[in-house]
């Protein structure tokens, strides 16, 4: 119906409706119109213009429901669609005739009508359905001129048009059907190249062509072609007809990363381009004029990449060489590829850039150039290949069980050459892991063998080259392991408890575990530990957590006997049952053991009865706190009270301990646990001395109950001699007090002396502060130029799937729905699948889905954790329809604005995640902001806290306190002088079968400085421990390296190497280490004399007992170790009682794991104690005597700010600036935000600007700045996370509106950058301002952003398991849900209530029908 015409609408209806009844049509929103009853229908006229919707600008209809209402019972009773169009909306002649409405081009008008009788009847060309409408007699009758063949427009030229760049053409372009009155004066072309438009003069030619004026045209982009369009008008502003034509670049079609390649240039493919080679470079062949001997001729080859660099001496390596000019074909490289003089046989080939040869067999090892030559001449690569004779050591372990999946590390020299590397253990294959490979070491996974049986033969074939080792026990296939059982059968919820298993076999695993499956029947495993084999027939395991599991089945009510979901719907609100009542509710859980690919030990059930492999959890137990957190000791026991404490456990698995101490448990039961305290009281570690007392159970249960003081009363009888003595003791004390007056009057002067030296200390620690502050700042920036420049390669950035787990479920490592999706998709369909189709369906209703989450919401015991859980799982499930998940989004953000606009604090909104539609908003932010955080802003963000940890590390770092030198954190200030000095130490390796440490072996015994400045280098502190400097080691070594790939520092051992090939094992804590005054002070390079250029290694940490042995040999508290360096000779070390060492021999001195236990430690300042006497105090007193104000430290803050403010400043300028890159959803969040201010008439701006704030910065930039490690895989230690706490703090004080006062007594997080805030302020607000003023993005480009967005997410996570575990909250709230959806009209028209119930009734087994 043309949107303007009011007409009569025939309504066929069957069967035939009664006469003398009274209809009306009502057409969409508008009011109904009475109709007349005709023979076979109704006639009712369409409503007037004033009723009839708004068509959108770009479309040409609009579709409403036209329905028929029955006057009688006013119900609509029959509908169907009606379309209300507009043939104006065509502006071209094609899309025109074409339409679905019978619309007609007036040509010489340049319009799409109608009414054909506005136009001049020679000039119309009729719609394609003209002659069906007019046969149904709602469009005149079709012309001469009909359908889109009479059209102008331009013939498909038969060869493409190509023009080169910068160079005067004419284009020429055949029409068809071109209009009489066209003439030269009324043509010209415009040509749009790169969004900009020329408009060039045209004339036509032949009445059949249209030729554009010569013009030079050119495009910017760097590449080979370009597709710009030329469109033909006439008239000023007819449309003729829009072509496509390409535009190229010869110098770019005839190079190879970015270098010309005269190959390229003229290969036959090409010269359809007409590109000739001139010179030194491609160029078009008119543009030429040398000589055609000049253009003709190809430079030699020039070689880029080879890869690999190595292979076997036995040859057979797929060598690649990248480069240009590598001839035109095959024949003119073929047998012109050598290695020295040896071939090498040509295999691939792409013209010009990339050849793939096989390498030949030499007899030895070799290092030679790869000589590659073509027609003119030949070339010798920069860098030379090596040929390596590949040499097998052993394997380990060396047995394993039958069915396979034990990894075999293999050792040896050259292992990671060539191209292609294979291991078979005797015929059975072992599944090389290339990415943990090196050269000294591979890793392959075994296969099952088809018997137990003992292999004796290993083959390892790189290329050609095969090495095998022979022995008659190399590798033992063992049974597979048993389990027979295990013990105790009940555990704690929150897991922990020592299972002991017994089997056979149980020593043929290297790491086996257990695991604990969500229900009886799935595979789905729920949690998992580690567990420690003991013998062959015996090992303990701790028992795995099932904290989320429990939570959920309790809060739904249903009391299962083995974890399963097999509960029917109409039993969701069982109580657990009355003889468990009195003891709290029980799940029974299955298990099993993962021990390499052994099936029969992961599903115990074929194998066991069902009550011998499951662990039945109770309640955790709970442990009291002391009343005020402080509970006297007058003697005896210890009484500490709880609940459920002997539910799951004795005696065995409870620890107690006093501070340092153990308190020995005597008694466990249900409310009370006994144990027996030490004599003494322990030493504290609180301020006022009290030791803290801490209830261990298990290994991961943990309750501190409070602080223990120790008010022991001892009887004595007090003879009458002692009279005496007390009055003897008196006079003493008088004279003594007098003395002490007389001291004190004395020493009020030398505080004098003292307050003035301090003075002075003060004067001169404000003078040094600028020139510490630029040194710093130069030193910082020479550290982070290497770090800027390596930035493209060197940020770790997680992927995907690893970023979305940790933004949507912070500090969860497993969960459901990270199993593999094609598992399932692979198995048979079950009741569980059809069912979780079916919810999925009803997910896709925008009614459901909304009432779902509105319901939930409502009901009190839905607390704030499963709000966070519902509206993540909801976005893993909606991550494929990104566009329907933004509508959701922008319902509830409706619904909370409504809500929020009528509080006292509408500011207020989204300040904090209180409902389900604010962590919506996080995660889906999260999934917009991905690419832009990785590839915009995540350089400055990986920036600025690289910036922070290495000008942390350019000063001492307490490892034990976190305290450090150079820190923005006052918590986090180390307020003490500490001297220290720079340590440059030189890295070498010893043991050449380690592969995590890649720096070059270390093979001489006489050190000479040559060869020092060939190894690696690396600057530490002569104050770090141990395990600093293998930190700073391993940050050295794998700067470009994801922190989760690196080896550990606790693998590793440093390695001191002194004079003649002896060595010294360093550790924090051995034999050396200083105590005193009840004090351990860690292990530094000061404690070992260490000095610069020393030379160290990393080696791997060996497994035997001696260090263990040596730890025994415990020393008192009170033992002094030598003063300063106990090396008393650079050739030999010396140690203890003065014993030489030797040269050439190698010491370990033990370790004080054990002796840890009885002395405290400290690191760079030990802790200030007060009861200390005699000796140790006058040594404390004359320490304290010279320590400064620590208040005076306070100015490192400014030095360290000074320091990194160019990096702070740098990542707010990237957040905070406009560019072409940024996601169009913060646009549309922000008008949203604005569309509903104006629409509840909020005129003030802060109001607006909160809401921004709370959404964007606040919500999701903060989160990363706090939070590092949710984008980049890094390590964050608790000083660099201190730090980061003050730049979330400034940038919150930036994104508020008000002004702060600050005084002397505000705290330094926020002084520290007051002076830049409001810098920061105005970047924010002309953000904001800058988003305001970008064109409105439109729902179709939003819906084009989100499909994109939609299809990157495909197949990241298990879609069923998230299913399943959403719909745990249908089943929770199962009978309000369905009361909702019945109340809700929309809901209740859909039958929306009875789907649900059918979920049900699917997932039970029962037919539909039925439900």
């Amino acid at each position: 119906m043309f949107s303007f015409i009011i007409c009569v609408v025939m309504l066929v209806i069957r069967p035939n409706l009664p006469a003398g009844a009274k209809y009306k049509c009502v057409f969409g929103s508008a009011p109904p119109i009475d109709a007349e009853l005709k023979p076979h229908g109704l006639e009712c006229k369409t409503p007037s213009v004033n009723y009839r919707p708004l068509i959108p600008e770009d479309q040409d209809h609009i579709q409403v429901d036209l329905a028929v209402r029955s006057s009688e019972t006013n119900k609509d009773f029959v509908s169907r669609a009606f379309y209300y169009y507009n043939c104006s909306r065509h502006t071209r002649c094609r899309s025109c005739v074409k339409a679905s409405w019978g619309c007609n081009w007036c040509l010489y008008e340049n319009r799409c009508v109608h009414d054909t009788t506005v136009c001049n009847s020679s000039s119309i060309i009729s719609g394609e359905k003209v002659a069906l409408l007019h046969m149904m007699h709602q469009n005149p009758a079709q012309m001469a001129k009909h359908g889109s063949g009479f059209c102008p427009r331009f013939r498909t030229p038969s060869e493409p048009l190509l023009i080169p760049n910068n160079v005067a053409k004419r284009l020429k372009l055949e029409v068809e059907n071109l209009p009489r009155q066209a003439n030269h004066a009324d043509v010209h072309c415009i040509i749009v190249i790169e969004g900009s438009t020329v408009k060039v003069p045209a004339k036509i030619d032949a009445s059949r062509f249209v030729l554009c004026d010569e013009t030079t045209l050119s495009y910017k982009s760097q590449q080979g072609e370009y597709e710009g369009t030329v469109t033909v008008m006439w008239k000023q502003n007819h449309h003729l007809d829009t072509m496509n034509f390409t535009l190229y670049k010869c110098e770019i079609l005839g190079s190879h990363r970015s270098h010309p390649d005269c190959s390229l240039c003229v290969t036959p493919s090409n010269s359809k381009y007409r590109c000739t080679w001139c010179g030194d470079t491609c160029t078009f062949r008119d543009q030429c004029l040398k000589s055609a001997v000049q253009m003709s001729k190809c430079p030699k080859p020039r070689i880029d990449v080879i890869k690999p660099l190595s292979g076997p001496i036995e040859g057979g390596t797929l060598l690649t060489i990248e480069g240009s000019d590598l001839g035109l074909k095959q024949e003119d490289v073929r047998g012109k590829i050598h290695i020295g003089n040896v071939p090498c046989e040509l295999v691939d080939y792409q013209v010009s850039v990339r050849i793939v040869c096989r390498t030949g067999k030499v007899d030895r090892e070799m290092d030679s150039p790869i000589k590659v030559g073509n027609s003119v001449g030949y070339t010798n690569s920069t860098v030379y290949f090596s040929y390596k004779d590949i040499r097998i050591i052993g394997v380990t372990p060396n047995k394993g069980p039958r069915s396979g999946g034990t990894q075999l590390t293999i050792m040896g020299s050259h292992l990671n050459i060539g191209s292609s590397v294979r291991v078979n253990l005797k015929d059975y294959p072992c599944h090389v892991n290339s990415t943990h490979s090196s050269s000294s070491r591979i890793t392959c996974t075994t296969s099952q063998a088809i018997m137990n049986e003992t292999v004796g033969r290993l083959q390892v074939m790189v290329d050609n080259a095969v090495r095998g080792l022979q022995d008659d026990n190399l590798f033992q296939y063992m049974p597979d392991p048993t389990i027979v059982e295990i013990k105790p059968f009940k555990s704690f919820v929150s897991g922990g408890r020592m299972i002991t298993v017994h089997g056979t076999h149980l020593d043929a695993i290297q790491s086996p575990e257990m695991v604990v499956y969500t229900d009886q029947h799935s595979k789905t495993m729920s949690n998992r530990t580690t567990c420690t084999v003991i013998n062959s027939s015996q090992m303990e395991c701790p028992s795995p957590p099932i904290n989320s599991d429990w939570e959920q089945q309790l809060l739904s009510g249903v009391s299962v006997n083995y974890g399963a979901y097999t509960g029917s719907r109409r039993n969701t609100r069982a109580t657990v049952s009355g003889r468990r009542a009195d003891r709290g509710a029980e799940i029974a859980k299955r298990v099993g053991f993962v021990m390499d690919n052994v099936e029969s030990v992961l599903n115990l059930q074929n194998y066991l009865p069902v009550d011998k492999c499951q662990l039945v959890y109770v309640e955790d137990p709970v442990v009291y706190p002391f009343p005020n957190h402080l509970k006297p000791y007058k003697g005896d026991t210890l009484v500490i009270e709880g609940e459920h404490l002997n539910e799951a456990c004795d005696e065995t698995d409870v620890t107690v301990s006093i501070g340092s101490q153990k308190c020995n448990v005597t008694s466990l039961a249900q409310m009370q646990l006994v144990c027996t305290p030490p004599e003494f009281q322990p030493p504290g570690n609180d301020d006022r001395g009290l030791p803290m007392v801490t209830v261990k159970v298990g290994q991961f249960l943990r309750f501190q109950v409070g602080y223990l003081q120790y008010e022991l009363m001892k009887t004595n009888n007090f003879p009458v001699e002692a009279y005496f003595v007390a009055a003897i003791a008196a006079f003493i004390l008088l004279s003594l007090f007098a003395f002490i007056v007389f001291v004190y009057r004395r020493k009020s002067t030398q505080a004098e002396r003292e307050y003035k030296r301090i003075q002075i200390q003060m004067d001169t620690l404000e003078s040094n502060v600028r020139s510490e502050c630029k040194q710093a700042f130069a030193e910082l920036q020479t550290d982070m130029r290497d770090l800027t420049v390596d930035l493209g390669a060197a940020i770790p950035t997680l992927d995907h799937k690893n970023y979305v787990m940790r933004c949507f479920f912070p500090g969860v490592t497993e969960h459901p729905i990270l199993r593999d999706p094609k598992m399932r998709i692979n198995g048979s369909a079950t009741n569980y699948d059809a069912a979780m189709s079916q919810f999925e369906l009803l997910l896709n209703n925008k009614y459901f889905l909304l009432t779902f989450v509105e319901t939930l919401e409502g009901q009190r015991s839905f607390k704030l954790r499963d709000k966070v859980n519902v509206a993540s799982l909801l976005m893993i499930i909606l991550m494929g329809k990104m566009e329907y998940a933004t509508d959701i989004l922008q319902s509830l953000l409706h619904k909370l604005i409504n809500k929020s606009v009528g509080s006292k604090h509408p500011q207020l909104m989204l300040r904090r995640t209180e409902t389900v539609v604010e962590k919506m908003l996080s995660n889906w932010m999260a999934l917009c902001m991905y690419n832009y955080l990785k590839d915009h802003v995540g350089p400055s963000l990986f920036l600025l806290f690289k910036a922070i940890k290495y000008q942390i590390e350019k000063g001492p770092v307490d490892s034990l306190t976190h305290d450090a030198r150079y820190s923005l954190s006052e918590e986090r200030l180390l307020r003490e002088p500490i001297d220290f000095s720079v340590v440059t130490i030189h890295l070498v390796q010893e043991d050449p079968y380690y592969e995590k440490i890649p720096y070059q072996s270390y093979q001489t015994f006489q050190v000479v400085q040559e060869e020092l400045d060939e190894k690696i280098q690396c600057k530490v502190l002569d104050c770090d421990t141990i395990t600093q400097v293998k930190s700073k080691i391993l940050d050295a070594l794998y700067k470009n390296t994801h922190f989760s790939l690196r080896p550990s520092v606790h693998d590793l051992d440093l390695e001191w190497r002194h004079g003649r090939g002896g060595h010294l094992t360093l550790q924090d804590e051995d034999l050396t280490t200083r105590a005193s005054s009840g004090w351990k002070k860690l292990n530094t390079l000061a404690h070992y004399g260490i000095k610069d250029s020393a030379v160290m290694s990393l080696v791997a940490r060996p497994n035997d007992s001696y260090s263990n042995t040596m730890s025994l040999c415990k020393k008192p508290c009170n033992y002094h170790t030598y003063s300063g360096a106990y090396l008393n000779s650079s050739m030999s070390p010396m140690v203890g009682n003065g014993v030489n060492m030797g040269m050439g021999m190698n010491m370990t001195l033990g370790n004080s794991n054990h002796s840890s236990r009885d002395c405290p430690t400290y690191h760079l300042v030990k802790p200030v104690e007060d009861h200390v006497s005699g000796k140790d105090q006058r040594i404390n007193d004359r320490d304290r005597a010279h320590k400064a104000i620590p208040e005076i430290f306070l100015t490192r803050l400014l030095s360290t700010k000074g320091t990194i403010q160019k990096f702070v400043d740098d990542f707010f300028d990237s957040i905070f600036s406009i560019n072409d890159s940024i996601p169009p959803a913060i646009k549309w969040l922000f008008d949203l935000l604005d569309e509903a201010a104006r629409r509840h008439n909020i005129v003030d701006p802060e109001v607006v600007h909160a809401w921004k704030s709370n959404s964007y910065p606040l919500r999701f930039w903060i989160n990363f700045i706090k939070n590092p490690d949710f984008i980049f895989d890094v390590e964050k230690t608790p000083t660099v996370e201190a730090s980061l706490g003050v730049i979330m703090q400034t940038m919150m004080d930036s994104c508020a509106t008000s002004e702060q006062r600050l005084g002397k007594d505000s705290p330094s997080s926020k002084l520290l950058f007051a002076k830049d805030i409001p810098h920061y302020r105005n970047l924010v607000s002309k953000f904001y301002a800058d988003i305001k003023n970008l064109p409105q993005i439109s729902d179709q480009e939003m819906n084009s952003a989100m499909q994109q967005l939609s299809m990157s997410h495909i197949a990241h996570f298990d879609h069923a398991a998230a299913l399943k575990e959403l719909y745990i909250y249908v089943t929770q709230y199962n009978n309000q849900i369905l009361e909702a959806l019945e109340m809700e009209p929309y809901c209740k028209k859909m039958h929306l209530a009875h789907r649900l119930e059918n979920c049900a009734c699917t997932l039970e087994g029962e037919e539909t029908s039925l439900c």
